[in-house]
């Protein structure tokens, strides 16, 4: 019997109201996402890739249809418990790298772990670890502002997966960087979540990226097609 989905989309609606109007950014959207993958998800601005990242993680509700996580309807949690199983099931990795600048490479990989109630000596040994596999031995104190743009994304993903997720959602992880750089973050990205077995969905406008990927999934008119 195979394997049960960490992630599952169904029916997944989202309509937003702009004036007058409603805008019906995801109409019935649906995915399973399997431990150990790696999916891309393209399609063009304003297809609704970020929204549905968004009820995927839940960080947004969605208008209707459900959202569930290792089989778990998450859709009608409170806000307190859905915040509960996105600290211990779900990473995240945006386009922005959103660094604390305050805080050091390091600190910045311990903060969601010290709030899943990690020990300081435990959430620092593993962010030394996550670092140094990410080639970031030598970076560990500087601040976000003494970072390359890539150095800056590598913590992000080290963050993302600093408390071990079993999920890790990307909204154009790359899209900031130049083409040599995003191939080897991207690489980077790639490796780890297969050392650590993560289920990855990453949204991207990037074919070439995408086309290194598991499988990739087209977001069209509200609905998930193959690609």
């Amino acid at each position: 019997m195979s394997e049960e989905p960490v992630l599952s989309l169904r029916d997944l609606h989202r309509t937003y109201r702009s004036g007058d109007r409603l805008l019906h950014v995801l109409d019935g959207a649906e995915l399973d996402l399997n431990a150990g993958e790696i999916v891309g998800l393209v399609g063009p601005s304003g297809s609704g890739k970020s929204s549905l990242l968004h009820a995927a993680g839940l960080l947004e509700r969605p208008t209707s249809g459900r959202v569930l996580v290792e089989g778990r309807d998450c859709t009608d949690l409170s806000d307190a418990l859905r915040t509960r199983v996105r600290l211990a099931t779900i990473g995240f990795v945006y386009q922005a790298h959103h660094l604390s600048p305050e805080f050091s490479a390091a600190e910045n990989v311990m903060l969601p772990q010290l709030m899943a109630g990690r020990s300081p000596a435990a959430a620092r040994a593993r962010a030394a670890d996550l670092l140094s596999d990410l080639g970031l031995a030598e970076r560990l104190e500087h601040q976000p502002a003494q970072l390359s743009g890539g150095e800056q994304q590598r913590v992000a993903v080290a963050r993302a997966l600093a408390n071990r997720p079993r999920i890790l959602l990307a909204d154009e992880p790359t899209g900031n960087l130049d083409p040599e750089t995003s191939a080897s973050v991207f690489e980077s990205l790639r490796s780890m979540v297969r050392g650590q077995g993560v289920a990855a969905l990453i949204a991207t406008h990037n074919l070439e990226l995408a086309g290194r990927m598991d499988r990739v999934l087209t977001l069209r008119q509200g609905r998930i097609l193959p690609a």
